[in-house]
């Protein structure tokens, strides 16, 4: 089962209903439009005392690029290991459960965090999901990924500007320009990008703005998203940024609006996870690292999962032509592919693995336990 129609953050209505009725030909009882989410969905399954393993199923899509993520892909691996794990546990009598979540909006709005907040991850004791990249990063070291990386902190800004419009030629002197504040405000943010540490990040786009010229524009609308590798340094960075912004409505005379998502915290690296699973790669096939030394450029919500329980977040490398990366179109191509969904089926067996040693084995989920600890 492969999720291909493209769908937005909080509106991933087909690949909700396909998974949910997937599963329920399979005999399992989802609940759809589970925790006040719309779009998000939780199967159990097993029984008894015992640990719980969660899988996250991501399906959302990026405005304009389609599965330049592989969200697709996520979602087909996940799938597969609960699918897997829950037919084990039924088999062998295993006392423990199963956890499957769909979990929206990861591009933009943080699926995740509601879910947290809602209480879906109360039951779980683990968190498993993987996230397909190219495969050319790892290719040199005679792997296809990894355990996965570090991930940096983020949010999102959205600001704006209202002005006061006014015939651009006759009259501008009765104007307030709203996009003269945006043109400041990016004019800050820029020089400000000289004085941030090189592991930081802040990038933004004006969403909204005049379509015509002569007036003087009286509203528009800019957004800036910054990432530091801790959430303190985040919200430092953050401040800094709102300072920008403020001074542009401020140059301008123009009202000012901003908005804040919800913040995606750094992602823990759990090693033993990480072995755990390398080891577990390996039976089908593939060589894997345990885990990356650089910090993932990138963010995710499944960051904020990991603060709260033991989670894996792996990496599986795909063939991408040009050696391109996610969120491009060349990736977008890439998770499309069948040797994609292929890589992905094996991530998802070797999760359910993972995942059943986690129910049986008491020494790996105590050192797992105790990496978690260590954070």
């Amino acid at each position: 089962m492969t999720i291909k129609r493209v769908e937005l953050a909080y509106k991933e209505h087909h690949a909700h209903d396909a998974i949910c009725d997937f599963l329920e030909g399979l005999g399992f009882q989802p609940t759809r439009h589970a925790y006040g989410l719309e779009t998000a969905f939780e199967v159990l399954t097993g029984e008894g005392p015992g640990r719980c393993i969660n899988f996250n199923a991501e399906y959302d899509a990026l405005p304009g690029l389609g599965h330049a993520c592989g969200h697709n892909l996520i979602s087909t691996a996940s799938v597969t290991a609960f699918i897997a794990l829950a037919y084990a546990i039924k088999k062998f009598g295993i006392k423990g459960k199963a956890q499957l979540l769909g979990t929206p909006a990861e591009e933009a709005g943080g699926g995740k965090i509601d879910l947290l907040n809602a209480g879906a991850y109360e039951l779980p004791d683990v968190s498993l999901m993987i996230h397909p990249m190219s495969d050319a990063r790892y290719l040199t070291q005679n792997a296809i990924g990894s355990g996965g990386a570090t991930s940096l902190a983020c949010y999102t800004m959205t600001c704006t500007y209202e002005g006061v419009s006014a015939h651009a030629a006759a009259n501008p002197w009765e104007g307030i320009n709203a996009l003269d504040a945006v043109v400041a405000s990016y004019n800050n943010v820029s020089m400000l990008r000289q004085q941030i540490k090189p592991d930081e990040r802040i990038h933004g786009a004006i969403m909204e703005a005049p379509k015509i010229t002569n007036a003087i524009p009286e509203f528009t609308k800019v957004g800036y998203t910054v990432r530091s590798p801790t959430v303190e340094g985040t919200l430092r960075l953050g401040e800094r940024v709102r300072k920008c912004l403020e001074a542009g409505a401020m140059a301008t005379g123009c009202k000012i609006s901003l908005e804040e998502d919800p913040l995606y915290a750094d992602l823990r690296v759990n090693r033993p996870l990480c072995s755990a699973f390398q080891a577990n790669m390996a039976q089908q096939g593939e060589k894997i690292l345990v885990s990356e030394e650089m910090h993932m450029v990138g963010s995710t919500d499944q960051g904020n999962v990991s603060h709260v329980i033991p989670t894996l977040h792996a990496h599986i490398g795909i063939p991408t032509k040009d050696d391109v990366n996610v969120h491009s179109r060349g990736f977008e191509v890439a998770a499309a592919t069948q040797i994609a969904n292929d890589r992905a089926l094996k991530a998802g067996k070797a999760m359910a693995i993972t995942g059943f040693s986690l129910l049986v084995d008491d020494s790996l989920y105590g050192r797992v336990l105790a990496d978690f600890e260590n954070e």
